[in-house]
């Protein structure tokens, strides 16, 4: 089973935007810090939004979350 811990702040992500804005996630700040994306291992999309699950180059895994409605990220940690 996997937990999944929130972001306590909000988090801004740099993103490769193509034909759409964030088309894919390239990095992320996380309580402070930011995580390099080394791979968007899921991407899907919700009425509203788009979900990233990823992984960093410190071997952690995140699901990132843009409203597309509210113009803004999320961010979840996924704890194995």
């Amino acid at each position: 089973m996997k937990d999944k811990r929130p972001s306590s702040t909000p988090i801004s992500v740099k993103c490769y935007s193509g034909h759409v804005y964030a088309e894919r996630p390239e990095s992320f700040t996380w309580e402070g810090q930011t995580l390099k994306v080394q791979r968007v291992k899921r991407a899907w999309q919700e009425p509203g939004e788009r979900h990233f699950l990823v992984s960093t180059d410190e071997d952690t895994t995140f699901e990132l979350c843009y409203d597309e409605i509210n113009d803004c990220w999320s961010a979840v940690e996924v704890i194995r």
